[in-house]
């Protein structure tokens, strides 16, 4: 890796910060999968253990500098520093896309989730009665979700902070994403799309001298939404590295073949192929949310025609398969040559 303390090295770190945060708001793309192919994943996950007892004892102390050297800042700060940016263009992104081609959306969505599947078990060689017992678990659960009608978005504050939580369990543990996650939760757009938009535009408004976001409801709804969630994933992030490295240590098959099995499982949950099936009430009429959106009740899916859009949906299936199976290549093959 190229030295940080070199303009090179800064800048390379951020780019990759970029790749990370564009992969953990993608479903079925790992953030750590980024770390583990650009080649930081054990310096990152080392950092983030830094966030110990001692660490904090610098902290409450008031000794930042050595705090700040101790948990590695000069490193986390440009990665996260390039994370954040990509929150926001990739967010401004996947909003135009969904709007517009919802069904390509989730068919690169869907693929890349069958590539991470691929990824995760292809090396995976310990099959016993103890891992194919999990195997079974994690696809019945998955499946559980994927019959139950999904989960539909939800705001309140304490099971915002468990999403942010679990989002992050992606840049942690390569191959599982934590943005699919959010998907089966129902809260996907509402943390990755919206939220981030939301500070997006204030922040740009600020700039401009506008500083009437303060009396729009909805939009101070939404950042505090936003910075429980950011709460969340931090904590999170510093909870998740030091059980992982537990959970990898003594249960490291059974955790892999249970995250096979649930991700399998829960396939449908982003089949592309589906019709919203609104809530109405008894004179047929559409239910609002607070924000005068039609609420969601279920989703039909079905099984499409063969025409020109089924056609461009497979192709970007394919495509969502080849990037994550891609990834996978190219890290292997920059082990080989290192």
């Amino acid at each position: 890796m190229e030295p940080i303390k070199t303009f090179k090295g800064r800048a390379l770190l951020i780019l990759k910060g970029l790749a990370m945060g564009a992969a953990n708001k993608v479903p079925g793309v790992s953030g750590g999968v980024v770390a583990f192919v650009a080649g930081f994943y054990e310096e990152f996950i080392y950092s983030l253990q830094r966030f110990n007892k001692n660490a904090f004892t610098f902290l409450f102390k008031g000794r930042f500098k050595l705090f700040y050297n101790y948990v590695n800042g000069k490193f986390l700060s440009l990665l996260f520093l390039g994370m954040l940016i990509s929150y926001f263009s990739i967010s401004k992104l996947l909003d135009f896309l969904i709007k517009h081609y919802e069904t390509y959306v989730w068919s690169v969505f869907f693929g890349m989730i069958i590539g991470s599947i691929i990824y995760i078990s292809r090396d995976f060689n310990d099959w016993r009665k103890t891992t194919m017992s999990a195997l079974i678990v994690g696809v019945l659960l998955g499946l559980s979700i994927t019959i139950l009608n999904p989960a539909t978005e939800n705001d309140n504050l304490w099971f915002v902070f468990l999403c942010g939580i679990i989002s992050v369990s992606g840049m942690t543990l390569p191959g599982f994403s934590g943005s699919f996650i959010l998907i089966l939760l129902g809260n996907y757009v509402l943390l990755l799309v919206d939220s981030v938009n939301a500070l997006y535009n204030t922040l740009f408004e600020i700039l401009h001298g506008d500083f009437s976001f303060w009396i729009n409801v909805e939009r101070i709804r939404m950042l505090k939404i936003l910075i429980v969630f950011t709460l969340g994933s931090i904590t999170g992030l510093v909870t998740f590295s030091h059980a992982l490295n537990y959970i990898l240590k003594h249960y490291k098959s059974v955790t892999m073949a249970s995250i096979i099995g649930f991700i399998v499982g829960s396939l449908g949950v982003v089949w592309p192929f589906k019709t919203i099936i609104y809530k109405t009430d008894r004179t047929n009429t559409l239910l609002l949310d607070s924000r005068n959106n039609p609420i969601i009740e279920n989703y039909q899916q079905f099984i499409p025609e063969l025409n020109q859009d089924t056609l461009i949906a497979i192709f970007y299936i394919i495509l969502g398969i080849g990037i994550v199976l891609g990834l996978e290549y190219y890290g292997k093959k920059k082990q080989t040559y290192a």
